[in-house]
């Protein structure tokens, strides 16, 4: 029986490797062979048609899912409302979970319903007449009516812009678009019109308007939490949105960042759009020294001081009022605080600041003079729009002095090129009165750098150049001096005279005749100049 057994497992070892020698073609014929067979077998075909049928059938409940999930989808869309003033949306957290729900009062929910029936015109036009009776008394029917009708954009809601904002809703005017990128903050309150604690965290713009629409439901409101910016400008100074192609009547700049103040106040000039900015409030104490009057005008304000000079570096000294401060620092009074020495040493301090290039240092601020600049601008804003006489504080009328500095500037120019042996006939100075009414007032304060006298000035080269006073000569035959404002100071003219004998024609150096303090004062006036050279 063994024997048997290991015959037959020998027999089919052979066959199976006789099966694997059979030619490729002898192979394809047996799969064949078995293909059929199996084809023709009752339980496979029965197996295939019930996968195929399981496979249909798998698909069209697929398909009758996914319409299902989009027809699902499109309701929910459509059952989802516009975002507006009645439907906000907040952003999710760092953590991608919902905002908590601000707790809203019953006041203000009934102040935020009113508002929105009075926007939709459900609102009695008598109480609006009789809440704004004393504003239409004074002004009279035909200065009323404008501001009623008046659109404008408030730039910055801090203490200023938000007591501006607060005064001219009060008053009138029917549609208000606040810009402002900040949150209310605790250290806020001290100056802010309407914020409360309950504010503390939410963006300025909604908080003003919240709080004023409970006083004055019937004004339209635009809001937008950003930076200005020249590249945003189309939209946040651009038309009303219901309106069509109605443009701002007036803009105020209640922004206390440089860069974005000389930006809008430059935009606003160059596109013919009426503009108020308010200058710095903070560090003044005495609101009888409160003006307004044209940008040339405003003195002894640190924040003016540097809008005005990067203004005239651009080519605009007046046109715009401005509301200002003509209290003078001094002894005991407030002061920019600076940052602790650690601070420095660590580097990189701009990154202080809640946003690029905007101040790191605190700024002391006595609560009631922001709303004392801001109500100021206000009323500005109201007589002008209602055409009401007034009169602004007088600017600089200095356009004589800088012709008369100019003239003697060229004759200096003339006297030089002549000891040189040059024909000065027809002699030009690369120098126009805008450059002169920008180095004297803004370069070195409208005074003397050597005696600090402000009266009968002139402007006259520090020293004398290394390649003398010759003239050079251009293509087109016209003569001229080689003369930079970083070349020249101010001094009354008896010093100029004095300071033309000994070191432009003497040839002594400046450092041999005036002290030291002269000289460090004039090398950082000439620093200061070569700074806001970049922006001319």
């Amino acid at each position: 029986m063994k024997r048997q057994r290991t015959a037959r497992k020998q027999a089919k070892h052979v066959r199976f490797n006789n099966s694997l020698e059979l030619e490729p073609s002898e192979s394809m014929a047996s799969w064949s062979s078995w293909l059929e067979r199996q084809a023709s077998s009752h339980q496979v075909q029965l197996a295939g048609a019930a996968i195929l049928s399981g496979v249909t059938v798998a698909g069209l409940i697929y398909a009758t899912q996914a319409v299902r999930r989009k027809v699902a989808t499109e309701e929910l869309k459509h059952s989802i409302p516009e975002l507006n003033e009645s439907h906000h949306a907040d952003m999710l957290t760092e953590f991608g979970t919902a905002s908590p729900l601000p707790v809203v009062s019953k006041e203000d929910e009934r102040a935020a319903a009113l508002a929105r029936r009075a926007q939709q015109g459900d609102y009695d036009k008598d109480l609006v007449i009789e809440q704004l009776t004393r504003t239409a008394s004074f002004l009279g029917p035909d200065r009323f009516t404008p501001l009623r009708d008046s659109f404008i954009v408030v730039v910055g809601l801090g203490g200023v812009g938000s007591h501006c904002t607060s005064a001219l809703a009060r008053s009138g005017v029917s549609k208000i678009r606040l810009v402002d990128f900040d949150q209310v903050t605790l250290s806020s309150l001290n100056r802010h019109a309407v914020a409360t604690l309950a504010d503390v965290g939410i963006p300025k713009v909604d908080c003003v308007r919240e709080r004023l629409q409970a006083v004055v439901p019937w004004v339209d409101w635009e809001c937008f939490n950003e930076v200005w910016s020249v590249d945003k400008a189309g939209k946040l100074l651009g038309s009303w949105k219901k309106g069509g192609e109605r443009k701002p009547d007036y803009v105020v700049d209640a922004i206390d960042n440089i860069d974005s103040k000389v930006a809008l106040l430059q935009y606003c000039h160059k596109h013919r759009i009426k503009v108020i900015s308010s200058m710095g409030a903070g560090c003044k104490s005495d609101p009888a020294r409160v003006f307004v009057g044209d940008i040339s005008a405003s003195v002894e304000d640190p924040l003016s001081r540097v809008t005005r000079r990067r203004l005239r570096a651009s080519g605009i000294s007046e046109g715009i009022p401005v509301v200002y401060s003509t209290e003078k620092p001094g002894p005991g009074k407030a002061q920019l605080l600076p940052l602790p020495e650690e601070e420095f040493l660590k580097g990189q301090v701009n990154e202080l600041s809640v946003l690029p290039d905007f101040r790191a240092r605190i700024l002391p601020v006595l609560g009631t003079m922001p709303a004392v600049f801001g109500y100021t601008v206000a009323n500005f804003v109201v007589l002008e729009i209602t055409g009401y006489p007034h009169e602004s504080g007088a600017g600089k009328v200095r356009e004589k002095t800088y012709e008369n500095i100019l003239a003697s500037l060229h004759g200096l120019e003339e006297r030089l090129a002549r000891q040189e042996g040059e024909d000065a006939l027809g002699l030009k100075i690369p120098l126009t009165k805008d450059d002169v009414g920008y180095l004297v007032e803004e370069v070195y304060r409208g005074k003397s750098v050597i005696s600090r006298l402000p009266t009968r000035l002139a402007l006259i080269r520090w020293e004398a150049p290394e390649e003398g006073f010759k003239a050079e000569v251009n293509e087109e035959g016209q003569k001229s001096v080689r003369l930079s404002l970083n070349d020249l100071v101010c001094m009354t003219k008896e010093e100029a005279a004095i300071h033309e004998k000994e070191v432009l024609k003497g040839g002594k150096a400046p450092g041999g005749i005036y002290s030291n303090d002269v000289v460090r004062l004039v090398e950082r006036r000439r620093i200061e100049e070569r700074h806001y050279h970049q922006y001319r």
